[in-house]
């Protein structure tokens, strides 16, 4: 088994792919550790999955937080993350400085052969158009080699480009967003028992503050004396693609208290680094000839609050077990109809959710609807903490609360995407 990319999508694969006793290569163009842009915050979804993989979430650098703390429209209300059976009741954060590196190192450990700094430039086909390997430049020198394998797992990230070599593109009638963010020295902010999100962002450099700008934007403590803080801006809204997104995290930040640091620029850490976030299954098949799509190279970030590892360390892990299954039989017919199953089942799990996903950023998009959701909804708490179930996609299949049961509904009735 190849596995493209060492983020954390592909190092579940592998490590999952390994657990079933397969020999598997996984390639990874850069070294560790390494910078992503990320927000560093995790839902008990992703720390479900970190626990899977056997991570030691009690070591220095992670960060635990009860839930979501969402502010908007005059109100500041706080949301412990649900109490159920199927998740932790806590949340983390962490650098993606070294995140990736710890979940690669999982892999390493379960028995995956690691190759950094080699650069997957597409796939190799054999004459019936199958995928059979990779060809890669190893190096500065990017020397060229080839990797032949009968599976190849496609986890390289937002770029997506080992599926664009089989003309895979994106969707455009799926949601997309941008985000931005930077670090910031904030001792006052650092350490949080909540994440913080901002439905309401207000120019801070407006004297009236009358002016609000388009997106959602948040602080998550690390803990180290460091916050990350950004702001991300859906496709659905009329400034997507055309405002300075850089500059808008600037504004907004004007308008913070002083004592949090968040307004000054000699307290930033590096410059404000931006990446989209493919959402909604914006890049199908999941599955052809040979490759299998997982994490953002699949567009599995959530619609509704923009968690991608999660998704990708889920999707990593169905991959595995479809793979570990189709590679116990015989090449031919008989594998090709088990790993068709992998997107059918991808659709099952989450084309629903996404499905509702993609109309609630339509709706959000338009910015009348969302102030009218935030003055209404914010000052009742038992709505948003459903919203907050909903939005996180956090609740029990079996046995959960009557907002369980509302949202498992909508989610089986709503069209697959």
């Amino acid at each position: 088994m190849i596995v493209v990319g060492a983020g954390p999508g592909g190092s579940a694969a592998a490590y999952y792919l390994a657990q079933h006793g397969l020999d598997v290569l996984q390639l990874e163009k850069s070294e560790f550790p390494r910078e992503k842009v990320c927000g560093d915050g995790m839902t008990p979804r992703s720390v479900k999955q970190l626990i899977k993989m056997g991570v030691d979430i009690d070591a220095p650098g992670w960060v635990r937080n009860r839930g979501l703390r969402v502010i908007g429209g005059g109100i500041k209300l706080q949301l412990d993350w649900p109490d159920l059976a199927s998740y932790p009741e806590f949340g983390l954060t962490r650098t993606r400085l070294d995140f990736d590196e710890i979940l690669s190192a999982r892999a390493v450990g379960a028995g995956v052969r690691l190759r950094t700094s080699t650069t997957v430039t597409g796939p190799i086909t054999n004459t019936a158009g199958r995928v059979v390997g990779v060809t890669a430049t190893v190096g500065k020198d990017k020397k060229p080699v080839e990797f032949r394998a009968p599976l190849v797992i496609a986890a390289d990230g937002v770029s997506g480009r080992f599926a664009l070599s089989l003309g895979i593109a994106k969707r455009d009638d799926r949601p997309i967003g941008v985000a931005v963010r930077r670090y910031y020295d904030s001792p006052s902010r650092t350490h949080d028992d909540y994440l913080e999100s901002w439905l309401e962002l207000r120019d801070g450099r407006d004297a009236n503050r009358d002016t609000l700008l388009p997106g959602y934007g948040w602080i998550f403590g690390l803990g180290d004396g460091r916050v990350n803080v950004g702001l991300g801006v859906l496709n659905s809204s009329a400034s997507f693609g055309q405002a300075n997104y850089r500059t808008m995290l600037t504004d907004w930040l004007a308008g913070t208290p002083d004592e949090w640091q968040l307004n000054d620029e000699q307290y930033a850490i590096g410059p404000v680094r931006g990446a989209a976030l493919p959402m909604g299954f914006n890049r199908v098949p999941h599955y052809t000839r040979g490759v299998m799509l997982i994490g953002d190279t699949a567009g599995m970030v959530n619609p509704f609050n923009g968690e991608g590892i999660a998704y990708a360390m889920e999707s990593g892990e169905l991959a595995a077990d479809v793979a570990a299954q189709a590679l116990s039989a015989r090449s031919g017919p008989a594998r090709e109809r088990m790993l068709r199953w992998y997107p059918r089942e991808l659709s099952h799990r989450y084309g629903g959710y996404y499905r509702l996903g993609g109309w609630f950023v339509k709706l959000i998009g338009n910015p009348d609807v969302m102030k009218l959701c935030t003055r209404h909804g914010m000052p009742h708490p038992v709505l948003m903490r459903f919203v907050l179930k909903l939005l996180a996609n956090l609740t029990d299949p079996r046995g959960g609360d009557a907002m369980d049961r509302i949202i498992n509904t909508l989610t089986r009735v709503a069209p697959a995407v």
